[in-house]
């Protein structure tokens, strides 16, 4: 889904397409959002719409499990845009879901981070802004249809090793059928890992022409896209996605723009502020995001935000908030209750 702007998604015909092939009609999906009949032609939506036209299908449907498995399973692929013909006609189930991390960039909200360990392949989905998570409908969809497209691509019924989520996903006996593993819920996490050795399985749905044609286009937008944001807002983008347990350094930060960390840190002087202080902005915002939901316990919101112990987020904590995570929780989640 092409951004037309930092809050602007495009909702591909695919997805109505699907709904319809569910016996589920566009305007049912609407009425349940509460939203008009025009979002169904119109150019885009906003975020927080867009989280609500997927609660709507996941009310419709009711039940998470079976909504993810019929529609991953009924999406056609003709029917989506550019930046998922790339992925289905790529080399390999590697090169897809490479192409997939990088043009997601360009398909707000969710954020796709992939890590090549040993025999594991994982990953992870995150959010591009940290005020709204997505709906757990759109998380189950979003993993599945990364596993379908490696089925499709290789003709072969590949199966994931673990699939963890955060919130509860439904029948998991279901997704545990259709992923070919376990699946955890309550995790820290929302991740998929994969057998890596069925990365290199080639896709009999390669195209190298097509590719030649799509790859400059998606390209190109990904550079304008990136290009329209500023330094501040990339690094912190990175930051978020790569806190957990442990502290990014700029030169890694660096590497993944493509720039020395003299440049780096050019930039960011040019835009008034510096590396350290976007980290210690970034651990301040994701330390409260995490204490106002109960579910976390103090230790892991301390590892979440890359402190190696606990204290250490503790005197960090102070200094942000001059009171402790313990008291910044019951005061916050008490004001919260009081509302």
């Amino acid at each position: 889904m092409k951004a037309l702007t930092s809050d602007r998604i495009k909702i591909p015909l695919g997805f109505w397409a699907g709904l319809h092939q569910l016996g589920i009609a566009p305007h049912d999906v609407a009425r349940k959002a509460g939203l008009p009949l025009t979002i169904i032609t119109e150019s885009g939506v906003t975020t927080a719409q867009y989280f609500t036209i997927w609660q709507a299908y996941s009310d419709l449907i009711g039940d998470n499990s079976q909504g993810i498995i019929k529609l991953v399973t009924a999406f056609e692929t003709a029917k989506y845009p550019p930046s998922v013909l790339a992925t289905y006609h790529a080399r390999d189930y590697r090169d897809a879901l490479n192409r997939m991390v990088r043009y997601k960039q360009l398909c707000p909200p969710e954020s796709l981070h992939i890590t090549e360990e040993g025999e594991n392949c994982v990953i992870e989905l995150n959010w591009l802004t940290t005020e709204q998570h997505g709906p757990p409908m759109l998380v189950g969809i979003t993993l599945a249809y990364l596993l379908e497209l490696g089925r499709r691509g290789t003709g072969q019924p590949l199966t994931a090793k673990l699939v963890e989520f955060s919130q509860p996903m439904g029948d998991v006996q279901a997704l545990e059928a259709y992923f070919g593993c376990r699946v955890r819920v309550g995790a820290q996490r929302n991740r998929l890992t994969l057998h890596r050795i069925d990365l290199d399985r080639l896709f009999v749905s390669y195209n190298e022409e097509l590719l030649e044609i799509l790859s400059p286009v998606l390209d190109r937008s990904l550079d304008e896209q990136q290009r329209r944001r500023s330094i501040c807002e990339k690094v912190k983008w990175i930051l978020k996605r790569s806190l957990i347990g442990g502290r990014p350094d700029i030169h890694t930060v660096a590497k993944e723009l493509g720039m020395s960390d003299r440049t780096l840190q050019r930039q960011l002087t040019v835009e008034n502020t510096s590396f350290k202080h976007l980290l210690t902005q970034v651990r301040h915002e994701q330390a409260r995001e995490y204490l106002a939901d109960p579910s976390f316990e103090i230790k892991e919101v301390a590892f979440l935000i890359g402190f190696e112990d606990q204290n250490s987020f503790y005197r960090a904590f102070r200094l942000w908030e001059g009171d402790t995570p313990s008291n910044w929780r019951i005061a916050n989640l008490t004001n919260s209750t009081e509302k």
